[in-house]
């Protein structure tokens, strides 16, 4: 396997399972705050590695099948996420498919072109949505671990805001009148699916491993539970 990162300098790193640069930097900015002295590397860092085939019915076997994958392939705990969008009155739909939805070609904007054309003279009262999460942490000797979260909201009439992507500029939380590509991204991270999400993984998976990434300094609280893969996974040297 080819990489970017030395052998040596990969104890205490997880890789996040994306060469997605939007989702990398929103996954960055919110795991740096919780895994303080672990280096967050990617599929990028790994330009040999496969792509998994996301062949799972539910975001939460894709994002499983993403990690294994990535953990098997570099040799470090992998962290995955798949997420998408479902539209009450699309049935749930895009769902697990919404980055293929409108097509294998379609881009952000074509997608939610797509949908808001779907949608097009429906009421407020019956555009309601929901983002969706799964994250899925994998260790190179196959032990996985699995989250989900929701954010609520609706569908706005039309593309808000600059920020963000994906489906970003068309879903305004619920309680809110700004969409996820109007709103601060401290704003957004504290609400959203992805979120919700990383910081449960991080409790239930993660945050025992950092006693030994950040060399003996007591982590901060919660602790995952006894007997976690991952705190071990953390410190594994690949000898290939």
């Amino acid at each position: 396997m080819t990489s970017r990162v030395g052998h040596a300098s990969r104890s205490g790193a997880i890789v996040l399972a994306t060469r997605n640069a939007g989702k990398l930097r929103e996954m960055r900015r919110i795991l740096r705050p919780l895994l303080p002295g672990v280096r967050l590397l990617s599929l990028l860092d790994f330009p040999d590695a496969p792509d998994a085939d996301e062949s799972g019915r539910t975001y939460a076997e894709n994002a499983r099948i993403k990690a294994v994958v990535a953990a098997s392939a570099t040799g470090l705990t992998a962290l995955a996420d798949d997420s998408g969008i479902e539209v009450d009155a699309l049935d749930g739909a895009p769902g697990p498919r919404s980055s293929r939805f409108a097509g294998p070609r379609a881009d952000d904007e074509d997608r939610n072109r797509d949908i808001l054309r779907r949608l097009a003279g429906l009421p407020r009262s019956r555009r309601g949505a929901s983002f969706v999460c799964a994250v899925a942490v994998a260790a190179p000797h196959g032990a996985v671990r699995c989250v989900t979260r929701k954010c609520r909201g609706a569908i706005a009439e039309a593309p808000r805001g600059n920020d963000g992507f994906g489906y970003d500029p068309i879903f305004i939380p619920k309680g809110g009148s700004r969409t996820f590509g109007q709103v601060t991204r401290a704003e957004k991270d504290a609400i959203s699916h992805r979120g919700k999400a990383l910081r449960a993984a991080v409790q239930a998976t993660l945050r025992a491993a950092l006693r030994v990434a950040t060399k003996g300094r007591r982590p901060p609280r919660p602790r995952c539970p006894r007997g976690s893969p991952v705190a071990a996974a953390l410190t594994h040297r690949p000898t290939r």
